[in-house]
């Protein structure tokens, strides 16, 4: 390792994982300002891979620093400080307007925009990389959401009888991509050591996608916004469903060697 000092290390991983961010976002943002695709699907594509590829880089930061959590969403940090600023207008933005709204109004930056740059951050300081509930969360929110709106507008011919906004392939397609999305990276942290792998917990990711797509379905989400409600759903289901399978790897605040920094849910 380049650095045996794990608060280095972690801060040179932020920096890592702020640039392999701004990269991402950066080339969608001049996919929109280029109309080099649609602006809604722009909107979709930062949705589901900013989150991602951040998500991606947590195995970058040390076991061994109880700052990494906190250093590990700095971008988002800054993120969420940048909305912020465009949606109130004291700042100019064409290409995060663009990319970020659906219909170029910045103060759209406010709502969803700000509520999915939150809920990871949270997901990412209360849950960590040792929770199986992070991996929910952010891939539930990431790419079941994202993709649901992709593939709902275009094969989302045949409506829910309970929402006439969505459709039975938005909704299966959200369940797809967040179980898919969520295995696939239980897969990846349990190479290095961060979760267990194991078909309990793949069921116990298909409960917990399966109650972010009925969530993101209902009418509420429509009046809410899915941003907040399907992260809030995931980490609520998410924390019964784990706690029942592996009520000692679900805390709050536990480092990762297993002694823990503050409470943990038993």
């Amino acid at each position: 390792m380049w650095t045996e000092n794990p608060l280095v290390r972690d801060a040179g991983a932020a920096v890592l994982t702020g640039v392999a961010a701004a990269v991402v976002l950066r080339l969608w943002e001049e996919a929109a300002n280029r109309s080099l695709l649609d602006q809604k699907l722009c909107r979709k594509l930062v949705h589901i891979t900013v989150g991602l590829v951040y998500f991606l880089m947590w195995p970058l930061f040390s076991s061994d620093d109880v700052f990494a959590r906190f250093l590990a969403p700095l971008i988002i940090v800054i993120n969420i400080i940048k909305v912020t600023v465009i949606g109130l207008g004291l700042v100019k933005d064409e290409g995060v307007v663009n990319s970020m709204t659906r219909h170029g109004d910045s103060r759209e930056l406010l709502k969803g925009p700000l509520y999915y740059a939150c809920a990871i951050t949270l997901a990412t300081i209360v849950f960590w990389r040792t929770s199986p509930i992070s991996i929910a969360v952010i891939c539930n929110l990431c790419a079941g959401d994202g993709v649901a709106d992709i593939v709902g507008r275009r094969l989302g011919q045949v409506k829910l009888p309970h929402n006439p906004e969505k459709s039975y392939a938005g909704s299966i397609a959200m369940f797809m991509a967040g179980f898919i999305a969520s295995v696939l990276y239980m897969f990846c942290f349990s190479i290095f050591g961060f979760v267990e792998k194991s078909w309990s917990m793949v069921a116990a990711f298909g409960v917990t996608s399966l109650a972010a797509a009925v969530v993101e379905s209902l009418p509420i989400s429509t009046r809410l916004d899915d941003n907040l409600t399907v992260p809030l759903a995931s980490a609520l289901v998410g924390a019964l469903v784990f706690y029942l399978i592996a009520p000692g790897n679900l805390c709050c605040m536990t480092s990762e060697d297993g002694s823990s920094i503050s409470a943990v849910v038993r």
